[in-house]
């Protein structure tokens, strides 16, 4: 097998790669006038054929989702970017944005003329402001170079591409919530259906795709399905559902490490070997208790699932929600269990939009007993009700309408299965995470 090649990295580490001078010198917009050469059927066969699947989490496949959109729709149609990277632990998509911007708004492009838009809006996470700056410039950049507005490359196809900063909630990384947050109004998922390719932004159909899989359609198009499918693990041939893990995919690395980081890797690799080989290890000699997969939704990895591939198969083997984002976050054999599910808790409880009652008063009471254990009050039935609480909790089990409180139950779930001996020492002796003027602050007693 040939040595790995990284692409969507390939030019960060260069002077002024964020610049559309550099970009061009290196082949720059060349998958986007190869797109204008072919029918925009062509293209979206081209995608779907090279099995890339969504990077935002859910790993839906992208090519597949342009074919819902309405066959000889009038119009608009429109291309939502999700840049609202708020998952814990999760920073490629803000890596990509500033420093090779053009390689996302090719992308954008070669989507739009795909599936027949010519408006994309870019919704970015607000605390991104160097992202905003950097993508700001490059589209100027390319306005001024005609790869943007009319006619560009003479083809007749016209986009313009709105960069829009959100007001830096969680819940705006759902689709449906980041289109109603686009429109204005408060981000409250939607019920489904209508899917968004029926009906999305202003009720028109609409697209939502992530940075990271828009990287990869550029590379799709200049190198093929076939290269794209030559990376990664193929499908199981025991699981029927199973589409395969093709492409590379940049995993982040934090926690307690030696180096974290952000690298680009074939699908597949292990936690053991993205720790061991590409982080430097567990940091001051320590071994690793658990794994965060793919953002703190997906729950837990043990020391000994080490070995699961983080593909989109792998972690969902281990009892994992799924690969998530591929944000790996490494918890020590020095801490304690309670309070890394603690700030778990308390994240999710205040990035619950509150729409749903299970998500809402779910993640605020599980965050208010984990409280309770800290302050030293804990219960060995306590453990019991998280369990009850969070098993009751998300789409899974039917009770609520997007998929926050699937995330938000699930290291709960996995956390008090997997490290059952740990929450039970720690009430059993009585230990305390809190000083008093916490334990005051939070109402626990």
């Amino acid at each position: 097998m040939p040595a790995f090649e990284p692409v969507l990295l390939a030019r960060i580490a260069k002077p002024n790669s964020a610049k559309l001078e550099t970009y061009r010198a290196d082949g720059g917009y060349g998958a986007l006038k190869k797109a204008l050469s072919m029918t925009p059927v062509d293209v979206t066969t081209l995608v779907k054929d090279s099995v890339l699947r969504g990077r935002g989490g859910a790993g839906f496949p992208a090519g597949l989702k342009w074919t819902f959109l309405p066959k000889d729709h009038p119009g608009p149609i429109y291309l939502c970017v999700n840049a609202d990277e708020s998952e814990p632990g999760t920073f490629n998509n803000r890596i990509l944005m500033e420093l090779d911007p053009h390689q996302l708004i090719e992308g954008i492009a070669i989507a739009c003329y795909a599936i027949k838009s010519e408006k994309a809006y870019l919704y970015l996470r607000y605390e991104y402001g160097r992202s905003y700056r950097v993508l700001d410039a490059a589209i100027k950049e390319c306005y001024a170079a005609g790869l943007l507005g009319k006619n560009i490359m003479g083809s007749g196809f016209n986009l313009d591409i709105v960069l829009h900063r959100g007001a830096a909630a969680y819940i705006c990384g759902e689709e449906t919530g980041l289109i109603e947050s686009l429109e204005g109004k408060r981000a409250w998922p939607r019920i489904k259906p209508p899917f968004p390719a029926i009906e999305g932004l202003f009720r028109k159909p609409t697209i939502v795709n992530n940075v990271e899989t828009l990287c990869c359609v550029t590379h799709i198009l200049n190198r093929g399905s076939e290269w794209f499918k030559s990376i990664g693990v193929p499908p199981d041939p025991n699981n029927p559902r199973d589409m395969g893990s093709y492409g590379p995919k940049l995993y982040c690395i934090s926690g307690h490490v030696n180096k974290p980081g952000c690298v680009e890797l074939p699908l597949g690799v292990t936690a053991r070997e993205l720790i061991d080989e590409h982080a430097g290890g567990v940091w001051k000699g320590r071994k690793a208790k658990a794994v965060v997969p793919g953002g703190i939704s997906m729950g837990f990895l043990s020391a000994d699932e080490l070995d699961t591939p983080l593909d989109f198969n792998g972690p969902g083997k281990a009892g994992c929600l799924g690969l998530g984002t591929a944000a790996v976050v490494v918890v020590d054999d020095q801490t304690s269990m309670v309070d890394v599910l603690y700030n778990c808790c308390r994240f999710m409880s205040h990035e619950s939009c509150g729409q749903c009652t299970p998500c809402r008063e779910g993640t605020a009471w599980m965050t208010k007993i984990l409280e309770r254990i800290r302050a030293g009050h804990g219960k060995m039935e306590d453990l019991d009700t998280l369990t009850e609480v969070a098993g009751s909790m998300g789409i899974i089990p039917g009770t609520t309408i997007c998929g926050l409180s699937d995330g938000a139950a699930w290291p709960v779930k996995n956390a008090i299965r997997k490290f059952r001996a740990d929450f039970e020492e720690y009430i059993s002796s009585g230990r305390r995470s809190v000083t008093s003027a916490q334990e005051l602050m939070a109402g626990a007693h």
